[in-house]
């Protein structure tokens, strides 16, 4: 019997997203010390290992071919939010990254890739090595790249954040409309829950 699973994006869904100041944008986190957990998050995990999903983790973290920090620092993250997650006695089953951008200011990650979303390399390499039934399974993220991702694989889908009427109109124009809103994954683990009585 397959399992199924539920895709997480990482920034914005599980960690704070941050504004740098000096660059003037909003991004990931680029230093172990900007890395903070958001709310709930692992008990939102919890929840859905409880009803019976893996869950696993699928990003895109195109920090290091931008220069804005390298693999040691991403790795020091990754410890940090395995840390940060033990403490609310909560994992995850396993991570995916697409280190991949066509802009790409190193060499060797500027390519134009199967696996950055909304392609779906990632979940379709996580579904193969974990027998997953992805008509069972869910794709949660904060943009609009993760909706589509779900919607190219065929799982269902949940976007995390306010419907804002920009946000609202670009998904209506992409085809992307999400299943279910969220404010927060916690939230999106009483919609799965739901779900499943159904």
């Amino acid at each position: 019997m397959k399992n199924k699973a539920v895709f997480l994006d990482r920034d914005g869904v599980i960690n704070e997203i941050i504004y740098h100041k000096e660059m003037g944008i909003v991004d990931s986190p680029f230093t172990v010390e900007q890395f903070k957990l958001l709310p709930e998050v692992g008990n939102a995990i919890n929840r859905f290992h409880n009803q019976g999903f893996k869950v696993i983790l699928v990003s895109n973290q195109p920090g290091i071919a931008k220069n804005h920090f390298d693999m040691e620092v991403f790795e020091k993250i990754k410890e940090k939010m395995k840390n940060e997650l033990a403490k609310a006695g909560s994992m995850l089953d396993a991570e995916y990254y697409c280190f991949h951008h066509p802009e790409a200011k190193i060499e060797k990650y500027k390519k134009i890739c199967d696996c950055r979303k909304p392609k779906t390399g990632m979940i379709l390499q996580a579904t193969e090595d974990h027998e997953i039934d992805i008509s069972k399974s869910w794709m949660i993220g904060d943009g609009i790249n993760d909706i589509q991702t779900g919607l190219n694989v065929g799982c269902k889908t949940i976007l995390i954040g306010s419907m804002k009427c920009d946000l609202c109109k670009i998904l209506e124009d992409e085809g992307a409309k999400p299943d279910f809103i969220a404010a927060n994954l916690y939230k999106a683990s009483l919609i799965t829950e739901e779900e499943e009585r159904t």
